[in-house]
């Protein structure tokens, strides 16, 4: 059974979080580091702060997109310990 991840990765250059979703969390943030995901290329290096586990595609999407709401960046920071920024 594929199992899919939301996960949580922190720029090391402006310490801002990034928020996705992927089958394969290690090989994902490799690319990150990489400069292989546009949106994140200019903030690299990386650093896996935080993941979730679920069994289908279109709960990791929901989570991911609620992570990505204001409200739900908030809820992150707070569960995370980060600074708002």
């Amino acid at each position: 059974m594929i199992m899919f991840y939301v996960y949580i990765i922190q720029s090391q250059k402006d310490g801002k979080l990034y928020k996705g979703f992927t089958s394969n969390v290690e090989k994902r943030v490799k690319a990150h580091n990489r400069g292989e995901v546009k949106s994140t290329r200019k903030r690299k290096p990386f650093k896996l702060i935080y993941q979730e586990e679920y069994e289908s595609k279109t709960e990791a999407l929901k989570r991911e997109k609620f992570l990505k709401s204001l409200e739900g960046g908030k809820t992150l920071k707070i569960k995370l310990n980060v600074a708002p920024r």
